[in-house]
C-alpha cells in the first residue's frame, strides 16, 4: 500500500513488555499477566483493521511505543501493518497529534487512530468511521468509562488534542468540546468498553 494512500488507519500500540504497559490492568492481575492480555488484544486490534483494510482501501499504520525502529518494524511486519512508524516522546495528546500531522504531510485526507484496548473491535466498526469522514469533519467512538476509542479527522487540528485530562472521565466531553470551539460536528460511533480492569475481561472472554 502506498504512504500517499488518502486513507490511513493508525493503531497506537505500546510493545507489551511486563511492567511497561496496562499498569492498572497489572495491579490486579501481575505484570505478567497483564502484558499477555495486551499482546493478544493488540493482535485482535490488528487482525480487525487488516479486515477493514481489505473492504475499505486504506493504509494500516502501526505506531509504535516502547521499540526501537528496527525492533518496531519486525513487530509491524508480524502484525500484518502496511508500515511501522514510532510515536515518539511526550504525552499522548501529543503522540496523537503527531500522527495526524505525519498522515497529513503525506497526503492522507481521512485519517482514523484507534489504540488497542477494545476486545470487541470488529471491521466494521472501522468501516463506519471511515463512511462518516465522508460528510462529517470528524468521528469519534464514545467509550463507557468517559473517553473514546477511535477519533477520526479530515484535517489535523494543531491544538485539537491539547489541555485534555488523559485518562480521566472527562475526555471526550472535553474533546466534543474542543472541536466545537473550532467548527467541528463529529459523528459518535456506538459506545464501547475499553479492558483497563480485571472486571473488563468479563465480556471478552
Amino acid at each position: 500500500m502506498s504512504a500517499t494512500c488518502s486513507r490511513q488507519l493508525i493503531v497506537m500500540a505500546r510493545w507489551p513488555a511486563p511492567g511497561r504497559c496496562k499498569r492498572r490492568l497489572a495491579q490486579e492481575l501481575g505484570a505478567a499477566r497483564a502484558a499477555q492480555i495486551q499482546a493478544r488484544l493488540t493482535v485482535h486490534t490488528l487482525a480487525a483493521a487488516r479486515d477493514a483494510r481489505q473492504g475499505y482501501g486504506l493504509e494500516l499504520v502501526l505506531a509504535v511505543e516502547g521499540l526501537g525502529g528496527l525492533a518496531a518494524s519486525r513487530w509491524g511486519q508480524a502484525l500484518g501493518a502496511d508500515r511501522t512508524v514510532l510515536q515518539g516522546r511526550g504525552a499522548l495528546g501529543l503522540r496523537m497529534q503527531r500522527q495526524f500531522q505525519r498522515a497529513a504531510r503525506e497526503g492522507a485526507s481521512k485519517v482514523v487512530l484507534i489504540g488497542s484496548d477494545l476486545p470487541e473491535l470488529e471491521a466494521s466498526d472501522l468501516s463506519a468511521a471511515f463512511t462518516s469522514l465522508g460528510h462529517c469533519q470528524g468521528v469519534l467512538g464514545p467509550a463507557l468509562d468517559g473517553g473514546y476509542w477511535l477519533i477520526g479527522l479530515r484535517r489535523p487540528e494543531p491544538e485539537l488534542l491539547a489541555g485534555i485530562a488523559w485518562g480521566g472521565a472527562q475526555v471526550l466531553e472535553q474533546t466534543l468540546a474542543a472541536m466545537a470551539r473550532r467548527g467541528l460536528e463529529p459523528e459518535l460511533l456506538t459506545r464501547r468498553g475499553d479492558l483497563d480492569w480485571a472486571r473488563d475481561l468479563l465480556p471478552w472472554r
